[in-house]
């Protein structure tokens, strides 16, 4: 049984158009070779193709040059639209004007990022693309589907594993340091080991933080006496500021936190690994203009001069890769 696809008549090859219109316009293989920067042996082949393509001599020879055929000039018509028509799809680019975009974007994020990060990218939206909605979303293990499938435009964290196809671009590197009252009793200027294992904590559960920081206590088999554990971020500076609890968390988070409620950053005694903050984004949208505006906000905004350069492998040229699995 034939397939419908098999009795669709075969499209033709767009340069075998380019010559029935080179052709039609001069008269000759000679200046229509010219014109299409080809041999004239080329010019015969792609010609005999042509003419068994639309089963017609289409040009026959006489005194006057290349005459066409009552066929070719019933076609020629057609053949000129749609050589505009495959020219205005090279050319289409659907370019993002963010002074008159009106669009979405979802950016998956952490809590902590809603603090250290998000309020720098509501306002310079604001400033330069007024029509632009921001939508934040949980950072997380469906994130990778959700860029693929372009429910997030772009996630901005870290993530240990992701699936191929993903692309990634380092923002700035994150250490620990540890937050306390300014009238705490203790502790002023800095927090010894011994005072880090002496005083009460309150620990923050969610996040690649949570679990650095828990692999940093079991590996140095070090015991903390907690007194409080919350979800986020919300409420920990009222806590902290009002209480003799320490919390240790990364320092972007920590240093935003001390700026705006008045309290002691300093740096953590215990060694925990270091990681650095990301965008991620899907090779799907890679070369999306909007994506590509949106990634270029974030980079201009936080990527710090010593990380300038993506996240590439061995190869010299500061172009994104692409994350294989």
């Amino acid at each position: 049984m034939t397939h419908p696809d098999d009795a669709e008549t075969s499209l033709l090859d767009p340069r075998l158009l380019r010559l029935f219109d080179a052709l039609f316009t001069t008269g000759s293989v000679t200046k229509a070779a010219e014109k299409l920067g080809q041999s004239q042996p080329t010019i015969s082949i792609w010609l005999a193709r042509l003419r068994r393509e639309l089963d017609d001599p289409l040009f026959v020879r006489s005194a006057e040059g290349m005459l066409p055929t009552p066929r070719a000039e019933a076609l020629i018509g057609t053949a000129r639209q749609a050589l505009e028509m495959l020219r205005r799809l090279a050319e289409l680019r659907t370019d993002f004007d963010p002074t008159t975009a009106k669009r979405r974007f979802a950016i998956c994020m952490t809590d902590a990022s809603h603090v250290t990060l998000l309020p720098s990218i509501l306002a310079h939206v604001r400033r330069v693309a007024p029509g632009v909605r921001i939508e934040a979303r949980q950072i997380g293990a469906d994130t990778p589907r959700m860029l693929q499938s372009g429910e997030a435009d772009l996630a901005l964290g870290y993530i240990s594993d992701l699936d191929a196809g993903h692309f990634q671009q380092a923002l700035f590197p994150q250490d620990w340091v540890c937050l306390t009252s300014a009238k705490h009793a203790r502790i002023r200027d800095r927090i010894t080991p011994k005072d880090f294992r002496r005083e009460a904590h309150v620990l923050i559960r969610s996040g690649t933080g949570h679990q650095l920081l828990a692999g940093a206590l079991r590996d140095q088999r070090i015991v903390l006496e907690v007194a409080l554990e919350l979800p986020g971020f919300l409420g920990l500076p009222a806590i902290v500021g009002t209480t003799d609890l320490v919390a240790t968390l990364p320092r972007h988070i920590g240093e935003t936190l001390a700026h705006y409620y008045g309290l002691h950053v300093l740096d953590c005694p215990l060694k925990i690994s270091g990681f650095t903050v990301k965008q991620y984004w899907h090779a799907r949208f890679h070369h999306d203009p909007a994506s590509q505006w949106l990634r270029g906000v974030c980079a201009e905004l936080f990527q710090q001069q010593e990380v300038r350069g993506l996240h590439r492998s061995s190869r010299p040229k500061r172009r994104p890769r692409v994350l294989q699995s």
